[in-house]
């Protein structure tokens, strides 16, 4: 990286909302099979592996660079200090060494804040599990990388080598009347102190110094830039809100109400704790639910997590009237864009959990679906430009309003659009390796907030789709049995279209395999005295 890559507004805000209560990485909690007879030191021939891959993905050399008084958006530059012991440790289970312990372990490492002084992520190996396993938990802060991305990066670390390099964005030359102008003028007024003697103006002036003067500078003409790319899109934006308008005066009262999500135990503020569980479903009988119904697989699972939530507000006494909402990302990349970088926005989706009958409730989220396409459509093209709008102060304004958010609980009070964000990653449809390994699943590991407690992430793989749960510890203390009601909602949902599994399938963990619900009460505040996660223990100190 010849020079350093400015954070858009939208990478920024996962800095800048970030907070001891809500991390905002991401992650992945991968189970390898090693082969029978394996000889090998997994740990340093995966170690090499990623050191021989990284010219394929730079983002993994790029740390902060922040702006003085955070005054700005910081930029990503390589850093010249790049150790990977630093982001690499060998951890051990402890006993029974199986799934259901490293997902706790998992769930306690997630709640840990990356070092902001390096580059944002950290691979953890659980090497001596039960049945020739191992672990592999990774994260890696959002600010650097959205689901799309994460993907491509997989391919990078867990594919044979054969794939193309992570894109970098790049800072285009665009056409900018009125930064030529700026320029212009800022050559003229330099001209008499003899700046421009070899047809140079200084650095303060073109924003390459990261001093306060440049970043004014720079700011400064950003600012009066701003307003006239935005008049640009003024007819565009127009046109979605005046669409979205006529969709929801059709909708009348109702509409308008359903704006609001119905308060549930899920939407609370977390503590500063997490609760993680793992389950795979076939993406086959999956996809056969979906042609049976007419939809698509991503109506399925949100039918699969909508089924699988109804049944535990159930089982607690605690299922609304009206129907549980999703916030669903929706990625705006192109085919083949693996820059590191966001590029989402979001929409909203009843998820009919008020509907008991599993086939009538999956019929009622395809239509709701298409109407929230619909809602969200509009504004697909318009999104990343709106994005792209930076203040001055802006980073340091967001970040007081985060804290005061995170500690005076308002998400407890506040009424709010979601109860769960639910999000679905395409992956690889081929088998992938690591040092001789075979990769057999890849749950995701994503971020719980303030009023949205659980997170639901789906990672689809091979012939099956890997779901993640996280969650606040405070608010969902067990996710297993949650998750284990899953494959018993698909199964529901064959039986209603006369389909039949595969003999034989099992779900990814038996319950018999799941962990001692920790002791922790369910509520606002985390417990006192909660019981301690079977901590790892690591050849290295990642907050070191």
């Amino acid at each position: 990286m010849s020079a350093g890559v400015k954070l858009s507004s939208v990478d920024g805000s996962f800095l800048y909302l970030e907070t001891p209560e809500t991390p905002m990485h991401v992650g992945s909690m991968a189970i390898f099979k090693l082969p029978d007879n394996y000889k090998g030191d997994f740990f340093e021939e995966f170690k090499a592996q990623i050191q021989a891959r990284l010219h394929l993905a730079p983002v993994l050399r790029w740390k902060l660079e922040r702006t003085p008084l955070d005054i700005d958006n910081p930029s990503w530059v390589e850093d010249e200090q790049f150790d990977i012991d630093r982001h690499i440790f060998r951890a051990s289970l402890a006993a029974p060494h199986d799934r259901a312990t490293l997902e706790r372990i998992v769930g306690w490492m997630h709640a840990k804040l990356l070092n902001r002084a390096r580059p944002l992520w950290e691979f953890y190996v659980f090497e001596g599990m039960a049945n020739n396993e191992v672990g592999l938990y990774s994260k890696m802060h959002h600010a650097l990388i959205d689901g799309g991305a994460g993907a491509a990066l997989t391919e990078i670390v867990y594919g044979d080598g054969h794939v193309a390099q992570m894109e970098s964005k790049k800072d285009e030359k665009k056409n900018d009347p009125l930064g030529e102008l700026f320029t212009g003028y800022a050559s003229l007024w330099a001209r008499p102190l003899g700046w421009t003697a070899q047809g140079k103006l200084p650095d303060i002036l073109t924003g390459k110094r990261q001093d306060l003067g440049s970043i004014l500078m720079d700011g400064f003409a950003r600012q009066l830039r701003q307003p006239f790319e935005y008049m640009k899109a003024l007819p565009e934006v127009a046109k979605a809100l005046s669409s979205v308008a006529g969709k929801l005066r059709e909708g009348g009262v109702q509409g308008l109400k359903d704006a609001v999500a119905p308060s549930t135990p899920l939407n609370k503020s977390v503590s500063s704790e997490r609760s993680f569980a793992a389950v795979s479903v076939s993406m086959s009988r999956c996809k056969a639910v979906a042609a049976a119904s007419g939809g698509k697989l991503n109506d399925v699972v949100m039918a699969l997590s909508s089924g699988m939530l109804r049944r535990y507000l159930q089982k607690v006494n605690a299922l609304p009237d009206r129907p549980l909402r999703a916030a669903v990302p929706i990625s705006l990349r192109e085919a083949g864009n693996s820059e590191a970088n966001n590029q989402v926005f979001g929409m909203i989706c009843s998820l009919a959990s008020d509907i008991a009958d599993p086939k009538e409730r999956l019929a009622k989220i395809i239509e709701e679906s298409k109407k929230s396409k619909g809602m969200a459509d509009p504004f697909k093209p318009i999104v990343p430009k709106m994005t792209q709008f930076s203040a001055l102060g802006a980073p340091i304004f967001i970040q007081i309003l985060s804290l005061l958010y995170s500690r005076t609980n308002l998400a407890d009070v506040m009424p709010t659009p979601a109860n769960v964000t639910i999000s679905n990653v395409p992956g690889s449809r081929k088998p992938l390796y690591v040092a001789g390994a075979e990769l057999q699943h890849i749950f995701p590991v994503s971020i719980a907030a303030h009023g949205l407690a659980l997170n639901i992430t789906v990672q689809g793989y091979r012939d099956q789709l890997d779901f993640g749960l996280i969650a606040g510890a405070n608010v969902l203390p067990e996710l297993r049995s949650l998750a284990n009601m899953l494959p018993e909602e698909l199964e529901a949902l064959e039986q209603t279209y006369g389909l039949s599994a595969p003999a034989g399938e099992v779900v990814t963990m038996k319950a018999a395999e799941a962990p001692a619900p920790a002791k922790t009460r369910s509520g606002d505040k985390p417990a006192r005295k909660r019981k301690a996660a079977p901590k790892a223990t690591t050849t290295g100190s990642a907050a070191g």
